[in-house]
């Protein structure tokens, strides 16, 4: 791969519009709960047959660029950087016009560009497509961006994102919002748009939120305090704490209909005593998916081995009152779900998970703020337990990001592949299907597609 440019995209400035020449925001207690995790990766591959170098150059690259600058212009604070000033209590958000805006790397690959997106492929093959984010003890890059051009094939665009920053509901928001710019530029034109619709407009309000007092400086101290192997020694560094991948992993996607997501509820729930028949069949996909992948790692578990499985919710509609769904940060909290190995095992196992997943859902009612406060990180992880984790959700309108040239021929959420984890997102081609991404060492792979197709087709015969 040849890296072509490395450029400094500022925010787009608006001589109609003043914009602050410098401001701060305090970070939230979720944005605090993610303060020292690894940063969020993820790739957009786009099919193009014309993208040619000339038309790269001439035509996309102009327009990448720029939609970029206007998007930064609407999310202002994005361009900043996350700081820890010796005479703040906790970090902050600092935006400054100086010097400010971000990084986007510009590439151009001759890799099989259809391999990439669409087959089984290592894990690791993904990596030279992604730029990695700006960290230092005192000073954090928020976003960077990489754009990779595939001669006559299409083009990859990847964002790294700091955890501390930013969560999924909100660089869905922020790709969404670049991509409806860049699709709406005529040729030529320099003008910034003059707002974004309502459903794209980015809100920062930082009001405190009701109840969540105390959280803040508790997961603090937390940070303070934690010593971890290979972690900085200087309790205040902003570096995050380093996750290796395994060099030996493979990722794949694995989809569900809407009708398959359908049968499949419809078998399990019959399989409940006094089953429910209001939960949300998505359930199912990620208990389906949960439960395959303790099948296939079955000769490393014993019947009394404990399974966490693990998520995020969104705290936004649930808080009271309610956060705008357009709110800029983290404001998700952690929940998961022990089970044990044999249950997931037996023929009823995905109905028991899905069952157990529902009512984790069903105790979000009594307060999310309540959970969070339960919650510390990587405090609650045992010895001997498995954690199988579960990164996005089919809800964040992903596969929205069409710059102009047509969505997305695949999304992939590339940080998964630090440990035993999940993606789930909308499907690309149909309304109401998901997508699993998936990461296994091969020959586990193998024997999960294996189950998976097994599994389906016996699913889309019966009922």
């Amino acid at each position: 791969m040849n890296i072509l440019e490395v450029c400094h995209v500022p925010p787009f400035s608006n001589s109609l519009k003043s914009t602050p020449t410098e401001f701060s925001l305090p970070l939230n207690f979720s944005d605090i709960f993610n303060l020292k995790f690894p940063p969020v990766q993820s790739i957009f591959f786009y099919k193009l047959g014309e993208s040619t170098p000339a038309y790269f150059k001439t035509v996309i690259l102009p327009k990448i660029k720029h939609s970029l600058s206007i998007t930064l212009f609407h999310f202002l604070p994005l361009a900043g950087y996350l700081s820890w000033p010796q005479n703040s209590e906790k970090p902050i958000i600092i935006y400054n016009t100086a010097n400010d805006g971000v990084l986007l790397t510009v590439a151009e690959s001759n890799e099989d560009f259809d391999h990439l997106y669409s087959e089984v492929r290592y894990a690791s093959e993904s990596h030279p497509y992604l730029a990695p984010l700006s960290v230092s003890d005192t000073k954090a890059s928020i976003l960077c961006f990489q754009i990779t051009l595939f001669p006559n094939k299409g083009f990859a665009i990847s964002y790294t994102l700091n955890h501390a920053v930013l969560d999924g509901r909100s660089i869905s928001l922020f790709m969404n919002s670049w991509a409806y710019i860049c699709r709406n530029l005529e040729e030529n034109v320099k003008i910034s748009p003059s707002s974004l619709p309502e459903e794209l407009n980015p809100s920062f309000d930082r009001t405190v939120i009701p109840g969540s007092e105390g959280l803040e400086m508790r997961y603090l101290d937390y940070w303070l305090g934690l010593k971890l192997p290979g972690s900085d020694a200087n309790p205040r560094s902003l570096e995050p704490i380093p996750f290796p991948v395994p060099a030996d992993v493979v990722r794949a996607t694995f989809e569900f209909s809407r009708e398959d997501i359908k049968k499949l509820g419809e078998r399990e729930f019959s399989r409940f005593e006094n089953g429910n028949q209001t939960k949300p069949f998505s359930t199912f996909v990620l208990a389906y998916a949960y439960t395959l992948v303790c099948m296939v790692k079955a000769k490393g578990l014993k019947n009394n081995t404990k399974v966490k499985f693990g998520l995020t919710t969104d705290c936004r509609p649930r808080l009271n009152p309610p956060l705008s769904r357009n709110y800029i940060g983290n404001c998700v909290t952690s929940c998961d779900v022990l089970v044990e190995a044999e249950q997931l095992l037996k023929e009823t196992g995905v109905g028991y998970a899905a069952k157990r997943l529902n009512e984790m859902i069903e105790g979000f009612e009594n307060g999310v703020l309540e959970i969070a406060k339960e919650k510390v990180p990587f405090m609650d992880v045992e010895p001997g337990v498995r954690i199988i984790l579960v990164a996005g959700t089919n809800r964040f309108g992903k596969y929205g990001a069409d710059f102009g040239w047509g969505k997305p021929a695949n999304v992939e959420i590339t940080t998964i592949d630090v440990g035993e984890s999940l993606s789930m997102m909308e499907s690309r081609d149909e309304s109401g299907g998901v997508e699993i991404g998936l990461v296994l060492k091969k020959h586990e792979m193998e024997m999960f597609a294996s189950l998976f197709v097994h599994g389906l087709k016996v699913l889309r015969s019966s009922l």
